[in-house]
């Protein structure tokens, strides 16, 4: 194909988006595309989960957000079975309701517990 011999084939991160990014996003396009898995954007949305536990308390419905999300990714990682999606519900509403119990957040209970 043209595309792959101008080297703008499909592994090639300078291809059709990179026409939207400046030099330093597409050296950044280049890196992220030799990342295989979802490993790292989990433990990155973990850390940004508690930077936002700690700077916003208030806005649980962005921690519910989060913590949805970590849990889609998590599933996504492990294919789990339905027991494990029990287990990993489970120990997300236990970890819910121990952050939510500290900061006298009741609503939150309930809403993780559905």
């Amino acid at each position: 194909m043209a595309a792959e011999r101008n080297g703008q084939g499909r592994n090639n991160p300078r291809g059709f988006y990179s026409r939207a990014l400046n030099e330093a996003e597409q050296v950044e396009l280049e890196e992220a595309s030799r990342v295989e898995g979802i490993d790292e954007e989990i433990a990155l949305l973990r850390l940004k989960l508690r930077e936002l536990l700690k700077e916003q308390p208030e806005r649980r419905d962005l921690h519910f957000q989060a913590a949805n999300v970590i849990a889609r990714l998590v599933r996504i990682r492990y294919q789990m079975s339905k027991e494990q999606r029990k287990s990993l519900k489970e120990a997300i509403q236990k970890v819910l309701t121990e952050v939510a119990v500290p900061l006298g957040v009741g609503v939150g209970i309930r809403i993780a517990s559905q």
